[in-house]
């Protein structure tokens, strides 16, 4: 499965998102000046890369099922 190269984008994408994520409670849990300038900027930032991440998962199911490598 690692040799499809759709599938290495999934992942990569998947944990671009568990990155940003962290960064944000990260952030949120300590507070601050980082917190108050960046929070609905990280935010913003996973919900756009959590929807592309679906799509590719998407992408990555519909070329599955129709018999792709």
């Amino acid at each position: 499965m690692f040799n499809d190269p759709l599938f290495v984008i999934v992942v990569v994408s998947v944990l671009v998102v568990l990155l940003i994520l962290m960064v944000g409670i990260g952030g949120m849990a300590k507070g601050g000046e980082f917190n108050r300038k960046n929070a609905n900027r990280l935010m913003r930032w996973r919900i756009i890369a959590q929807a592309v991440a679906v799509v590719l998962i998407l992408i990555f199911v519909f070329f599955r099922r129709m018999g792709g490598s």
